[in-house]
């Protein structure tokens, strides 16, 4: 049964926060479910988010909701599990939308994944999320 992966233990990590102000724009903000928050990254070359779950899971889908011209052309989704390296997963390619996007992810067990958002819309690098969903099962 596909459910959200992402539990009060998943660890998460983001790459940089908008004038390091968390408490407005913070990684929290991408898991509430709340139409009016959001993670907003500062600027740079590339913004990633990375997620540590407590246990294995197994992923089928990415979705990802972007505020339009705060979006990313092109991003990889890479995993690991057991404190191995980090290999790639997949390349996708969202559209630059506020809609709520949707991707199929070959099916793959980790217990840490990396998203990396690289050539961004906006010109100074910043990524803006309002919702982050992973998709799929826990195992074990």
């Amino acid at each position: 049964m596909t459910q959200s992966l992402v539990c009060p233990e998943t660890v998460s990590r983001v790459s940089s926060v908008l004038n390091r102000n968390s408490r407005q724009f913070g990684k929290k903000h991408l898991f509430d479910q709340d139409e009016e928050t959001c993670w907003n990254s500062d600027q740079g070359p590339s913004q990633w988010v990375s997620l540590e779950f407590p246990q294995r899971v197994q992923i089928t889908q990415l979705q990802v909701q972007f505020q339009g011209g705060f979006s990313s052309r092109h991003s990889r989704l890479e995993g690991s599990r057991g404190g191995e390296a980090l290999s790639k997963i997949v390349d996708f390619y969202p559209e630059d939308t506020n809609a709520l996007q949707s991707f199929s992810i070959p099916t793959v067990e980790v217990d840490r994944l990396k998203l990396t958002f690289e050539d961004t819309t906006d010109f100074f690098g910043r990524v803006v999320i309002y919702h982050l969903r992973v998709l799929g099962e826990k195992i074990g």
